[in-house]
């Protein structure tokens, strides 16, 4: 089954399950949207649905995402409980304060889309017929780990963590200053809470760097890439992929990096007093919210 059928299915059940989760497709204001802060926010939460309800909820995430990617979701679902213990329990949080929606109709031919979202979540899909336009998927952590000691409990984003301070690692000295844009991180990643995307420098060229710092840098872009289905996941020429990096060049400070490249954006940002709480996106600047198939849509309608 393609995942393009599986959303659908899956829709499908979630809608008779709990048709309160649908929206019109046209309703842009509430389609085009993310939000990873703990804010209202359009569909219906899973602490409203009764179990099956939630579970065809979970199903429909896991359609969008690999294993280990849902695996991902799913643990920053049950931080969400452990930092509200860690708050002493006074702003209420809780792992069932997420909430979906479907956009449209989730039928063959069309068009329609579909959110998962909460504190540090947010997944958005886009169809038209077979087509899916994956993005934007936002992946945060608050606790970034917890610990025994000092050995790793739960660590749901080490691999977009580790591999950004490898590549960094990876540059040459003289190369650095490339790099590394400014000294201080920004206080969030650059897109933000909101549907447009701020055009920022954009770093070293990766064609300029050498091995093993491009290798790695594939191997970081991989990891986000690799959180989509093999046949929803876009395409990207890495030859014009350019990496930048705002903050401290030691673990002990707060920082930041970006991946950009045509119609790419990948950030991520650590930048929590305790460097405990980090961010990561993946958003495609002309694609997201469906509109690379929208626009092939409207045009072959018109021809």
């Amino acid at each position: 089954m393609t995942t393009a059928a599986a959303m659908r299915a899956e829709a499908a059940d979630l809608l008779s399950e709990a048709p309160g989760v649908g929206l019109p497709f046209e309703d842009d204001a509430h389609r085009r949207w993310i939000e990873y802060r703990p804010r209202p926010r359009p569909g219906v939460s899973l602490g409203a649905l009764d179990p099956a309800g939630r579970k065809a909820a979970h199903r429909l995430l896991a359609t969008g995402l690999r294993e280990h990617a849902f695996a991902q979701a799913t643990v920053i679902l049950a931080l969400e409980e452990v930092l509200d213990r860690r708050e002493g329990y006074r702003r209420g949080r809780h792992s069932n304060d997420y909430t979906v929606v479907v956009f449209g109709t989730p039928g063959p031919g069309e068009r329609w889309g579909w959110r998962f979202e909460g504190h540090h979540l947010s997944v958005t899909m886009t169809l038209d017929g077979d087509a899916v336009s994956p993005a934007p998927v936002f992946l945060g952590a608050n606790p970034l780990g917890t610990y025994y000691g000092d050995r790793p409990v739960v660590r749901p984003l080490a691999p977009e963590e580790d591999l950004g301070w490898a590549v960094l690692a990876a540059v040459p000295q003289q190369l650095l200053h490339q790099v590394v844009l400014q000294e201080t991180a920004p206080p969030d990643i650059h897109s933000g809470p909101a549907a447009a995307i701020r055009k920022v420098p954009p770093g070293i060229a990766a064609g300029e760097l050498p091995d093993p710092a491009r290798r790695l840098l594939d191997e970081l872009v991989a990891v986000y890439l690799d959180r989509l289905p093999a046949d929803v996941a876009p395409a990207v020429d890495r030859d014009r992929l350019t990496f930048a990096w705002e903050g401290a060049t030691e673990r002990t400070g707060r920082h930041y990096y970006r991946v950009q490249g045509p119609d790419l954006l990948i950030e991520y940002d650590n930048t929590a007093d305790d460097l405990n709480h980090a961010h990561t996106v993946l958003r495609r600047p002309d694609s997201d919210f469906g509109a690379d198939i929208l626009a092939d849509h409207r045009a072959d309608w018109h021809h």
